[in-house]
């Protein structure tokens, strides 16, 4: 099929394939799935990425910039020394002596490699996965949190957050008295939000947590913080990285840091070879020019600030301060379907995130692009809120939306 597809709850079923219909074999199909096929699998239905062609992309958290030529060349030159005939290192070991130093990981902390953090989310759950076991995180968070908790057979449990995206400690310290949860994601940044959740917050949970404690740190370039150094102090910690929103997307590498003890286990679990050769060897270059993503992180940093500015003084626009590369922002009510349109048919791509209920109710996120994306950007939003209603007494404060 020409689009990449994730599996997710709800909305529209999945189009009828090309060349598919009916036949006399049909309902005896559709009885074999439904016996084989766990009903929990059954109910979702596929999440399409939407086809950005011809559209400037800021839906995806994605770095906007590509590397100088002459990088591309060198990383050209490494690429043409990589047998394709043989496996990779299976345990990634020169990619991994990598990390610890650029990410200045504890000697005596371990650490596992995936394709992407998703891997390595679901190798974790699987890891603890028994009859009864709960993964808890706050809510809105990254999506794959439940999704995966849901395929691998244990129950989520999402503690909402409150209404400026901060975590609510009473709220989740009375959550995981309840509930027991075998893992606690907690995303730093939050996604969707941007949110920084407080460092006191999240020790509180960190310290009243009976199981693991998972850290995600996928905007760790952009945030300012981290709970690295904590690994320290808090057996039960583990933190959770990625590569993708430093510049590296397209090659899929996530990380897992935490104690040997835990990591070992996790570990058990994992195919043999799941980061190809081209990912470690790429991964290993791009991070011994680690200034250029750096450099480009931080051009993306200056103009998050001048993004949200513009943005906040937008009439009937209310911006959520962040601590990632994207911005979350709620539009005059019931009008988020109408603008993610008008910007969509403007030529510009952002996520709409609007739920009837909820935190989300209303809101669209755009990723930090380049300078001139995030002109565009601005020009269709304003355009489009001409159009489409904005309420220029409804104020910029997210207090008041």
């Amino acid at each position: 099929m020409g689009t990449d597809t994730k599996a997710h709850m709800g909305g529209d079923k999945p189009d009828r394939e090309e060349g598919q219909g009916g036949g006399p074999g049909e309902e005896a199909l559709a009885a074999a799935v439904a016996r084989w096929i766990r009903p929990e699998i059954r109910v979702l239905s596929a999440y399409r990425v939407p086809d950005a062609a011809d559209l400037i992309k800021l839906d995806a958290m994605e770095n906007p910039y590509a590397w100088p030529p002459e990088l591309v060349e060198e990383w050209l030159e490494v690429l043409r020394r990589v047998s394709l005939n043989r496996y990779p290192d299976a345990a990634a070991r020169g990619l991994r002596r990598r990390l610890r130093q650029v990410f200045q990981i504890p000697a005596d902390k371990e650490i596992l490699l995936g394709n992407g953090s998703d891997e390595l989310i679901q190798l974790l759950i699987l890891a603890v996965a028994a009859p009864g076991r709960k993964v808890l995180a706050p809510e809105p968070a990254f999506s794959m949190y439940r999704m995966i908790t849901i395929f691998c057979g244990l129950e989520y449990v999402g503690v909402p957050l409150r209404a400026d995206f901060a975590l609510d400690r009473e709220a989740m310290l009375a959550a995981l008295d309840e509930h027991q949860p075998a893992v606690v994601f907690l995303d730093y940044p939050n996604n969707p939000s941007g949110r920084l959740f407080s460092e006191a917050d999240v020790r509180a949970v960190i310290e009243a947590a009976p199981g693991l404690v998972v850290v995600d740190e996928a905007y760790h370039s952009f945030a300012g913080a981290s709970f690295m150094a904590a690994l320290q102090e808090y057996p039960h910690l583990l933190i959770l990285r990625t590569l993708s929103k430093m510049g590296l997307a397209g090659l899929r590498l996530g990380l897992l840091v935490g104690d040997r003890a835990w990591l070992r286990e996790i570990d058990k679990i994992r195919l043999p070879y799941n980061v190809n050769v081209l990912t470690q060897e790429s991964a290993d270059f791009a991070l011994r020019h680690r200034e250029v993503l750096e450099a480009q992180a931080a051009a993306i940093r200056r103009d998050r600030a001048v993004l949200q500015d513009a943005l906040a003084a937008l009439p009937g626009v209310a911006v959520y301060p962040s601590r990632a590369n994207f911005i979350l922002f709620r539009v005059p009510a019931g009008r988020s379907g109408h603008i993610f349109q008008a910007l969509r048919e403007a030529g510009v791509l952002v996520k709409h995130l609007h739920r009837d209920e909820g935190l989300l109710r209303d809101c669209l996120r755009v990723t930090v692009g380049t300078p001139d994306e995030n002109r565009a950007f601005l020009e269709a939003l304003r355009e489009a809120l001409a159009v489409h209603g904005a309420q220029p007494g409804a104020g910029n404060d997210p207090r008041n939306a």
